[in-house]
């Protein structure tokens, strides 16, 4: 297999994008990452995405994203798995090179969301979960993240608003990105205040959804010259049951401490070696669940790590450095791609005031559902 390297990287800012189509919003994306790349051509096009059938009605994605692109006749395929969508296409795409299949994939992840009533994107977010046994029984997404975050409170000793580190870091970090959604910085009093959704889950424990692309430009490590490549130095994926209530411990995400293994062991490295962790703060128990599986916190203690101030971009373990899925926004199938492209900005310094110092090694962590699908991809700066 051949090591893949990243060479080109673009985003555009997720916001209630009115005026454009999804189509639109990924060929901006893609222009970017060419542009940064300086090529003007592909060999294969994966895209991620997951509603756009839904709330688009719009399937054959990839087909239409390629002929909007100018990319006619290429290899193209959309890569679904709910919100882990854009690091399995990641994923796709590097496997597509590594093989020796294609000697470029551009990896595009595309979701708009905002179009539509806020009835509807719930609806739709709920494909998620197990149709039969989760949603027909009245609980939405939100609804099943309130329930594993009760029961992680009860089970651990913790209050709500020891959470509330995790959505003030990511806020803070967000102000420095000029492609997050949310500008606000935020205080303990305002998480405490905030109006809320599903007990014990409030507004600033959750991600806002949004319309939004991101893109990255693969191509073989052996292409370029030696010195200062980002490489993909670790890929893993792994399923658990897609119904929380089927799992055998519903407050470790057994599909990230899988993942996080397979790809330390790819890497040669340790938890202790990551320099930044872009983690699926798609809710704040989400946070604290997969700093936990990943080896970054003992189980029921990864609240202590915001309480402690490690997960600042100075601290042991920064996180959400541009704001994570908390701040930047969560365009559902696009948010993996977007963890990768902030990974790799940390990586070449472009980071500014959210810098991690001297960040060399970096990993991003795409979930799907409630934990069920999950994809981790270590890169390094040589």
């Amino acid at each position: 297999m051949r090591q893949v390297a990243v060479i080109g990287i673009g985003q555009t800012k997720i916001d209630e994008q009115w005026t454009l189509s999804i189509r639109q919003i990924a060929i901006q994306a893609i222009r970017a990452a060419l542009l940064d790349a300086g090529r003007e051509a592909v060999d294969g096009l994966f895209i991620s995405n997951m509603m756009s059938g839904i709330l688009d009605e719009q399937n054959n994605l990839a087909a239409l994203v390629a002929d909007f692109a100018g990319l006619k006749g290429v290899e193209t395929v959309k890569v679904e798995a709910a919100c882990g969508s854009g690091g399995a296409a990641f994923r796709a795409g590097m496997m597509a090179i590594a093989s020796g299949e294609l000697e470029s994939a551009l990896v595009v992840g595309v979701e708009k969301m905002t179009d539509r009533h806020p009835h509807e994107i719930t609806s739709a977010l709920a494909t998620a979960a197990d149709a039969d046994y989760e949603v027909d029984m009245g609980v939405s997404f939100v609804g099943l993240n309130a329930l594993i975050m009760r029961r992680y409170m009860h089970e651990y000793g913790w209050k709500h608003g020891d959470f509330a580190p995790f959505a003030i870091n990511a806020h803070a970090n967000a102000l420095h990105n000029p492609y997050a959604r949310l500008h606000q910085a935020i205080t303990l009093e305002d998480f405490e205040k905030s109006a809320m959704i599903a007990t014990p889950i409030n507004l600033l424990d959750a991600s806002p959804i949004g319309d939004g692309a991101a893109a990255i430009l693969l191509v073989p490590a052996d292409s370029l010259e030696k010195g200062d490549r980002i490489l993909v130095a670790g890929s893993a994926a792994a399923t658990d049951t897609i119904a929380v209530h089927d799992r055998r411990e519903p407050l470790f995400l057994s599909a990230a401490h899988k993942t996080a293994k397979a790809v330390y062991q790819q890497a040669g490295v340790t938890s202790g070696d990551i320099d930044l962790f872009e983690l699926h703060d798609a809710f704040t128990i989400m946070s604290a669940l997969s700093l936990e599986a990943c080896g970054f916190a003992e189980r029921g203690q990864g609240l202590r790590l915001g309480l402690d101030g490690e997960i600042l971009p100075t601290g042991r373990i920064p996180i959400t450095t541009r704001g994570g899925l908390k701040a930047r926004g969560h365009p559902v199938g696009a948010t993996g791609v977007y963890q990768l492209v902030e990974v790799v900005q940390q990586l070449r310094g472009e980071c500014g005031a959210t810098q991690v110092p001297d960040a060399r090694i970096g990993m991003a962590q795409n979930i799907g559902g409630s934990g069920a699908t999950i994809v981790t991809h270590i890169l390094n700066r040589e």
